[in-house]
């Protein structure tokens, strides 16, 4: 999966022993990283409507749960028929004759993708009565919210059903996990083997039988949104990952497998450090290490000579070339909610130039070797549990046993497993609580919201306060939340919440992105308490207070000062429903105070916070955006409201006419040098009058290229990524977020600077080998600037990712003020 421009950078500086190539693998796509700067964003293919029927499941309780499950129409373009896989229209008859041979096996459909399509989760268990099934999740329910009482319960030691999750699929074009699992699915669903059948009397296995049928059926790694779902779960921004996240949950896993492909030989983890600092790590690797061993033997039990060498990072790679670091994988997060995790990478490249360039009987041949590789890492797995089963479940029950009971973690010493040293010993100090108050104008209102409701929605606990308190010598009004660390999964909540951690001299490289906190760069404010006694009293939130309002006298009409995404949403919104705005040079908004119906409803709807308002500012009229982004940019964008069409290069030379929007956005696939004379005319004619909002390094060529603003960009080490603080006139936000970060130099007249770079706070960024594009070197250096050009451009370049990955949601204003600012 890894691109070879990606590896020879990000491996430069790394001498890898012969015995130990690093692989292909997860990391860096178009898309991802520093190469998201060569493909534009297009619209995503209309829904699939076509469906014969509907989903009719039964109303049972128990097991089997059977769905007649409806059947799409033929594709006969469905990318996986070359290979001679399963096509998604295939799979819905497949699973409906399988529940009518079967009392093991039920089917559900768990959600739609985001072109439509059903998203199977497949249960193979010994048939169970509503009663039996009730018990299950009684003590499935013990395990997380009691774990004291759950490890001194004999009779759920030896009755619970250990639950195992395969996940398939979940990049679109490495298909064989699925037909894997389905070749699992039809023998523990038809056989007669006693041992199977004893295996499913004290198991549940679930198969999320393809997490990602969109990209399965065009033969792409990301979902029809152009999101990569493998890095999409601690911000869970796609249908598909929130049915993971309920998933996972509602299942809780002792073991998980996430199939994917390509790396030469077959890898199984566990990671490379840096592994991640908020687990249990004793808990895991034991077992994590055991188990990937039971899974190699099983794959060279094939007897493929492709197969014959598996990888297991921990074992066979160099710190960071596969870390277990962050919490965006499949296999990573499932580790928060207790279980025991691997991600698995098949031998055999069929994807890519491969499809193209190989001949059919080759592809198959490799699918084939593919397939029987998912099939051996799951009887491998399915084996390895069964026989430690009891060690498992109380290794489940322990982690969120010392969760509930706030305890330390604990110190593993070097050999606890082969080869277990002090670069592995990745450990934190978890704090008493987090705080998120309310009545701080700035900080508060959608942004906590948002970030309370997301905590909530993957299982961490919130109080809301229903009387003032002080907590770590810090009085907070009633309302305000608090999230007592003492909880099950501290470790998730932690995880998102810290600041991270600056890994820059621990490892040479890092894998993807090494820094993230949703307390940093979601909007609201929050407090970090690190020990004291907690005595808060509260209710459980299940959903965030609503947080609209507006003042009772309006002076010169309802003022809304940008800073947040959902204040731009509100100010499109009115926009859109014809209200008359001005915008104040400091970015404030103000609607007429005879708006005042159509302004209440919009802070109803969005959650944002009018204030009186006052005289003055600039007519604001709809901004209709041509963007040549990436598909997470594009997706920000349409979420605050814009008029947005997606452009790139193409595009423009196929006669798209600049003259019908306001503000061109690049960050890529846009090359000025690529255009044909006609395009680059409109381009050109369009810089005397519209605005240019860029980003990266496609923008600084874009900006170069033009000549819209006199300014220098330097790029920063291409793989150099984390949260970083800055500094600006208005001093908010404090922090920022980069991947290929860039800064700008010999800034010519009129070029205002809007953000300094200051230190990183979390992530990786060293330097180039040359020293150059280093940290120390963006120190200081401006990250944002703005100015006009002398043709009469109005220009706001960026050197930052302020919509990454749909992540930094608290950034999201400075890119909407962008565009309100250069269409001005």
């Amino acid at each position: 999966m890894r691109s070879l421009l990606l590896t020879v950078v990000l491996l430069a500086t790394l001498t890898t022993p012969a015995t130990a190539q690093p692989p292909a693998g997860r990391g860096a796509e178009p898309g991802n990283g520093p190469e998201r700067h060569l493909v534009a964003a297009v619209d995503p293919p209309p829904a699939v409507t076509a469906a014969r029927g509907e989903n009719r499941p039964e109303a049972v309780q128990g097991y089997p749960r059977r769905t007649l499950l409806r059947e799409f129409p033929e594709h006969p373009t469905d990318r996986s028929i070359k290979l001679g896989l399963a096509p998604y229209h295939s799979l819905a008859p497949r699973l409906n004759d399988l529940q009518r041979r079967s009392d093991r096996i039920s089917v559900e459909v768990i959600g739609q993708s985001t072109a439509g399509r059903d998203l199977y989760l497949v249960t193979l268990t010994a048939p169970e009565t509503p009663a039996e099934a009730r018990r299950q999740d009684a003590w499935r329910g013990k395990i997380e919210n009691n774990p004291e009482a759950a490890r001194r319960d004999v009779l759920l030691r030896h009755a619970y059903k250990a639950p195992i999750w395969i996940n398939a699929n979940i990049h679109g074009d490495e298909w064989e996990g699925t037909d894997g699992a389905l070749r699992v699915i039809e023998d523990l669903s038809l056989t007669r083997d006693r041992r199977v059948v004893e295996l499913l009397g004290r198991h549940r296995v679930h198969v999320n039988l393809t997490a990602n049928p969109d990209g399965r059926v065009a033969g792409t790694r990301a979902n029809a949104s152009g999101f990569d779902l493998n890095r999409d779960f601690a911000t869970s921004s796609q249908p598909e990952s929130r049915a993971m996240r309920d998933l996972v949950q509602r299942i809780q896993p002792v073991l998980v497998l996430d199939q994917h492909g390509y790396v030469a030989n077959t890898l199984i983890e566990p990671t490379t450090p840096p592994h991640g600092q908020n687990y249990d790590f004793d808990l895991y690797i034991k077992h994590g290490y055991a188990g990937g061993l039971r899974m190699e033997q099983a794959v060279q039990a094939l007897g493929h000579p492709e197969a014959a060498r598996p990888e297991i990072p921990f074992r066979d790679y160099e710190p960071g070339v596969w870390d277990g670091w962050a919490p965006i994988y499949t296999a990573q997060y499932a580790m928060y909610h207790g279980a025991v995790s691997y991600t698995i990478e098949i031998p055999m490249r069929v994807n890519r130039g491969d499809y193209e360039a190989q001949p059919v009987p080759e592809l198959r041949r490799r699918s084939a070797i593919n397939t029987d590789v998912v099939e051996a890492t799951i009887r491998g797995a399915l084996s390895y549990v069964r026989d430690h089963r009891t060690s498992m479940v109380d290794n489940q029950v322990e982690i969120f046993r010392r969760g509930a009971a706030g305890e330390p973690q604990r110190r593993l010493p070097d050999g606890i497993v082969p080869g277990f040293g002090p670069e592995d010993r990745y450990t934190t100090e978890f704090p008493r609580a987090y705080v998120v108050p309310v009545g701080d104008r700035q900080r508060s209102g959608p942004a906590a919201a948002r970030l309370v409701d997301h905590l909530v929605a993957h299982d961490v606990r919130v109080t809301r306060a229903d009387r003032p308190f002080t907590l770590g010598g810090r009085h907070y009004p009633i309302g305000s939340y608090v999230v007592d660390m003492h909880q099950p999964k501290r470790a998730l909540a932690n995880v998102m919440l810290e600041a991270g951690r600056d890994l820059s001299d621990a490892v040479p490289v890092m894998y993807d992105i090494s820094g993230w906190s949703h307390r940093l760069l979601w909007g609201a404010s929050v407090d970090v308490v690190r020990s004291g006694r907690l005595d808060v009293r509260g209710r459980a939130v299940v959903a965030a207070a609503p947080t609209g309002s507006l003042p009772a006298t309006t002076g010169a009409g309802f003022a809304l000062t940008l800073t947040d995404g959902k204040d731009v949403a509100a100010v499109n919104d009115l926009l859109g429903h014809g209200i008359e705005l001005r915008r104040h040079e400091d970015g404030t908004v103000v609607a007429p105070a005879t708006a005042r119906a159509e302004v209440a409803a919009a802070a109803d709807r969005h959650g944002v916070r009018f204030t009186p308002g006052r005289p003055g500012g600039t007519p604001l009229r709809p901004v209709a955006v041509a963007a040549a982004v990436a598909a997470d940019e594009l997706k920000a964008l349409r979420d605050m409201g814009f008029d947005v069409r997606p452009v790139s290069t193409a595009v423009l030379n196929g006669g798209f006419d600049l003259a019908q929007v306001d503000v061109l956005v690049v960050s890529s696939g846009l090359r000025y040098d690529q255009l044909g004379e006609g395009a680059r005319a409109g381009v050109d004619a369009f810089l005397s009058r519209g605005g240019v909002v860029t980003r990266g390094a496609a923008g600084a060529r874009f900006n170069s290229d033009t000549g819209v603003l006199p300014v220098r960009a330097v790029a920063g080490k291409e793989d150099a990524n984390g949260v970083v603080g800055v500094t600006g006139p208005t001093g908010r936000p404090d922090h920022t977020f980069v991947y290929a970060p860039h800064w700008f130099t010999d800034l010519g007249d009129g070029v205002e600077v809007m953000q300094r770079y200051r230190q990183l706070v979390a992530g990786h960024w060293t330097s180039r080998p040359d020293g150059s594009g280093g940290q120390e070197e963006a120190a200081g250096q401006a990250a944002v600037v703005a100015g006009t050009s002398a043709r009469g451009a109005r220009a706001v370049l960026f050197g930052t990712e302020p919509l990454f990955r749909d992540h930094p949601k608290g950034l999201y204003w400075q890119v909407a003020d962008a565009i309100y600012r250069t269409a001005q």
